[in-house]
């Protein structure tokens, strides 16, 4: 199962870097390019425990429905995002937070596997792996500017 491992630093509090991660105003606006919006689920505010949402976006020019649950949470240290339903076999996002010498260490652990066996395999070797770095790159960047702009380091 594919696997992608960020780790980001950001110069603000760890509180407010966990807020961000979960909020959804902030991942509307780092999707804009999918086009993706709640169909289903909280529309606004920060997600909590048990919360489900289901997103809709276009990938690879197909309109998609994911459903995902936050299974696991832990204020400010961590929280784990699952997939329900949606176009992934399986997909499991650990969100991690800690101190690191005066800033916030922003750790993301997403594992996945797409469907289709084989043929999914290579696909996620071809291109899916990179196309998800790459979106989480761009989510994280955006939290990342956001989280220095609003909260100096604590």
């Amino acid at each position: 199962m594919p696997t992608i491992i960020l780790h980001t630093l950001i110069k603000a509090s760890q509180e407010s870097c966990f807020d961000l991660s979960r909020s959804v105003e902030l991942h509307l606006l780092s999707t804009a390019k999918t086009d993706e919006r709640v169909v289903k689920g909280k529309t606004s505010g920060l997600l909590e425990r048990d919360d489900e949402i289901t997103w809709r976006a276009r990938h690879f020019g197909v309109r998609q429905n994911l459903t995902s649950r936050i299974t696991e949470f832990e204020f400010p240290n961590r929280f784990v995002s699952e997939m329900q339903k949606g176009a992934f076999r399986k997909l499991h996002h650990q969100h991690l937070f800690r101190k690191e010498g005066g800033l916030t260490e922003m750790t993301d652990i997403f594992e996945f596997e797409a469907p289709l066996g084989v043929i999914g395999k290579v696909f996620c070797y071809l291109c899916l792996t990179k196309y998800m770095r790459n979106f989480l790159e761009e989510r994280n960047k955006i939290i990342k500017e956001k989280a220095e702009l609003l909260k100096p380091v604590i």
